[in-house]
């Protein structure tokens, strides 16, 4: 269900090495979410947008057991369906995440 992955690459605009980027730096925003339209993982939507020469697409709610989020502390992959019952903090690390990304959760999952 969650597995730890050291060959993960982030893409986008990243300004450290907890996946923050030029759009989202916090202290929260550690996190980098895999396109379901590429399998790629960027630190949000923007970069996607950016860098990507395709436009996103959405997880489904049938593919929520997939590893698409990924913590930047800890470096470990969390599915979306953990993601989003983790309470907004890193179920490995402990990590708090930014629970106003719930905000954009329309960018990346189906409602």
């Amino acid at each position: 269900m969650i597995d730890k992955n050291d060959k993960i690459v982030v893409k986008g605009k990243i300004v450290d090495d907890h996946t923050r980027c030029v759009h989202y730096h916090s202290p929260l925003d550690v996190i980098a979410i895999k396109f379901n339209c590429c399998n790629q993982y960027y630190p949000c939507y923007y970069c996607h947008l950016e860098e990507a020469n395709h436009p996103a697409t959405i997880w489904e709610k049938t593919a929520f057991s997939t590893r698409a989020i990924f913590c930047g502390i800890c470096q470990n992959e969390l599915t979306i369906e953990a993601y989003k019952a983790c309470g907004y903090h890193c179920p490995f690390c402990n990590t708090p995440f930014n629970p106003r990304c719930v905000n954009h959760d329309h960018f990346y999952f189906e409602e």
